[in-house]
């Protein structure tokens, strides 16, 4: 499958564009400050609203799990051994369905409204599967299954009041074709499926780590046989300043990764929303605002997806 990269999708006037986009947001984010009516300002989310009080040109878009239930993305030790059997069950404990069903959580809802700059995507319906890539949702079922499922998602999505763009991050960064043609036919815009943050930068460097590889690193792309945006995650929390730069001056899209939670019962992310992360990225977006004042787009995927699909841009 190719990825044809998209000319002339920025504005006029700008030079290249900065989206902030993060994974695994749902009820039980920072678990430790929610209770289903606490202040959720306390934990991770409140880190990243003040983060957007202090850069007023920076949004985010929060990639939202439908009905997460997932509790550890560890595989249990032993089970993960069993020939057959570790192939058929779930490797980890987990949630009983509905249990953060994002429409069962009215006050998590009313928080991400009240978010400014904020863009909320789709990240899978249970962030959960069978087998030793215990996190990685969608994997090699038929376009049926992943239809269904993705179907199951917006429904979620819709019954909770919650406005969302059409365009998912699917967990792991794992799209397979089946997943794509399910995509393409509920007309999602977008898919945020690669992330590589090594290889080096150049407007013709390709992605070659996790997810969709020979894509785009810095520009926006277009699956074949398709109206489906996709975009690559190049920056994050070990990514040096000169990498951010890079990307800008090449006139590319700088898309910085993060994950929403630290500390997964002892598996710790190296991009989780933590104090330190913050600073490191109050660092980054002020200096890229001072360097490049206006020249920059402060945007996010869905904004550039909704452009591109609308301006029919031609593939390069």
């Amino acid at each position: 499958m190719t990825h044809a990269p998209i000319t002339d999708w920025l504005p006029a006037g700008k030079r290249a564009a900065v989206c902030w986009s993060i994974d695994d947001v749902h009820p039980g984010t920072s678990a430790e400050h929610y209770d289903g009516g606490g202040d959720l300002g306390k934990g991770a989310l409140g880190l990243v609203a003040r983060l957007l009080e202090r850069h007023p040109y920076l949004h985010v878009t929060l990639f939202t799990t439908a009905d997460w239930r997932e509790i550890s993305p560890s595989p249990h030790p032993l089970l993960s051994k069993v020939p057959v059997l570790r192939d058929r069950l779930y490797l980890s404990r987990i949630l009983p369905e509905g249990t953060r069903r994002i429409d069962r959580h009215p006050a998590f809802v009313a928080y991400l409204k009240c978010m400014p700059r904020t863009e909320i995507g789709l990240h899978g319906l249970h962030h959960i599967h069978r087998g030793p890539l215990l996190h990685v949702e969608f994997q090699d079922e038929s376009v049926a299954d992943h239809t269904a499922k993705l179907r199951k998602m917006l429904q979620i999505f819709d019954a909770s009041g919650l406005r969302y763009v059409r365009g998912m991050c699917p967990p792991g960064w794992n799209a397979p074709p089946h997943l794509l043609t399910a995509m393409r036919d509920l007309e999602l815009a977008f898919v945020a499926s690669a992330r590589d943050i090594r290889t080096p930068i150049s407007a013709a460097a390709q992605t070659d780590m996790s997810g969709l590889k020979g894509a785009s690193l810095i520009h926006p792309s277009r699956i074949a046989g398709s109206r489906l945006v996709h975009f690559a995650s190049n920056f994050q929390a070990t990514s040096p300043w000169e990498r951010a730069k890079e990307i800008v001056e090449a006139g590319g899209l700088l898309a910085v990764k993060a994950h929403i939670i630290k500390d997964a019962l002892g598996h710790v992310a190296l991009d989780g929303i933590d104090p330190i992360y913050c600073n490191f990225l109050d660092m980054v977006f002020a200096r890229l605002h001072a360097e490049y004042g206006d020249s920059l787009w402060w945007t996010t995927m869905g904004e550039i997806a909704d452009r591109v699909r609308a301006a029919r841009v031609d593939a390069a």
